[in-house]
């Protein structure tokens, strides 16, 4: 099953800042959705105004989620950090913060139902990338396929991955349709869907990523398995990120559909570069906020979406109060 939760209608007036605060409908739901592996960035920013204008200008309610999950890479912290830096340029959330680090039998529970389209591989990286068939759009090497069928003689499992559209339905029965062997996979077609800002999207998983990780050789869940069992269970009808996140997003309705969960709609804004046209990120350069000059933080952030705040906006409020028409304009809302 796909499609987002139905709307209420928002009838014909134009939100004004406390309306689109205060009066939540209740019926879209958005979220940011940070890792805390270091202070909130430019970068950062952009994505986190983009899904906070989009909730607000539909009334909805927009909601904080810690993604610690890969708690290999979390810096102490970080987390608290950013939810202060959020504060302090007027987003708080509408409930409570979700972390994703004390969600694990979530994760557990949706893993099992998955059934016979998960199997056990016991490859290296090394000995992906050494027999890899093609490259993913992201450099990574697209899984062969080696231990779909069954563990190689003497090895042992390290990840557990999912059977993409194109490849054989797994060995013996179970999972979330009871198919048997060979059974054809309702859910394994190409991947269509519209994204709001980067227009028809079309991926076939087999050619892109091959069967990808459900669970980590370090034994933490991947983040496509925790996203969307969380955007579910969250009931997040629309999801608003950065554009880095667009090539995971087939991956997530394909694993949607077999959990039989709803399809949010997408938006992927742009991601900011540095000099040298690379992702903007702690790796590439990317430094803390200035918190001392909130507004002009915002503003910055607002030019990277083509919005045109006025540069001698100078409070919080007159800021989101700009901003929030500009973004209704170009992608709707009540």
């Amino acid at each position: 099953m796909s499609g987002i939760a139905t709307m209420q209608k928002c009838g014909d007036s134009s939100p004004n800042l406390a309306q689109a605060i205060d009066q939540s409908t209740g019926d879209y739901v958005g979220r940011f959705a940070p890792s805390p592996t270091g202070p909130l960035h430019a970068g950062s920013l952009v994505a986190a105004v983009a899904s906070y204008l989009d909730a607000k200008a539909h009334r909805g309610r927009w909601l904080l989620r810690i993604e610690d999950i890969d708690e290999a890479r979390t810096v102490p912290g970080a987390a608290e950090d950013i939810i202060a830096t959020l504060a302090a340029f007027g987003m708080q959330p509408d409930g409570d913060i979700v972390w994703q680090s004390r969600r694990k039998a979530l994760y557990e529970a949706a893993f099992d139902k998955l059934g016979h389209h998960v199997f056990a591989c016991a490859c290296t990286r090394k000995e992906i990338a050494d027999s890899r068939v093609a490259l993913a759009a992201d450099g990574a090497a697209i899984y062969p396929g080696t231990c779909r069928a069954g563990l190689p003689a003497g090895k042992a499992a390290r990840a557990w991955r999912l059977r993409v559209p194109g490849s054989e339905a797994g060995a013996g029965d179970g999972g979330i349709d009871g198919a048997k062997d060979g059974a054809k996979d309702d859910a394994a077609d190409d991947i269509h869907f519209h994204d709001r800002w980067q227009g028809d999207i079309h991926e076939n998983l087999a050619r892109s990523v091959g069967d990808f990780v459900l669970r980590r050789a370090d034994g933490f869940w991947a983040y496509q398995l925790a996203v969307v069992v969380d955007d579910a269970e969250q009931q997040v009808t629309d999801v608003v990120r950065g554009a880095d996140l667009l090539e995971s997003t087939a991956r997530q309705i394909y694993l949607q559909r077999l959990l039989q969960l709803p399809t949010p709609r997408y938006l992927h804004v742009p991601v900011v570069a540095n000099a040298l046209g690379e992702k903007l990120s702690k790796q590439t350069g990317a430094t803390a906020l200035d918190l001392a000059h909130p507004v002009r933080e915002l503003i910055r952030a607002a030019r990277r979406l083509d919005l045109a705040v006025d540069d001698d906006t100078s409070t919080l409020e007159d800021f989101w109060a700009a901003a929030l028409p500009l973004w209704q304009a170009r992608f709707g809302g009540c």
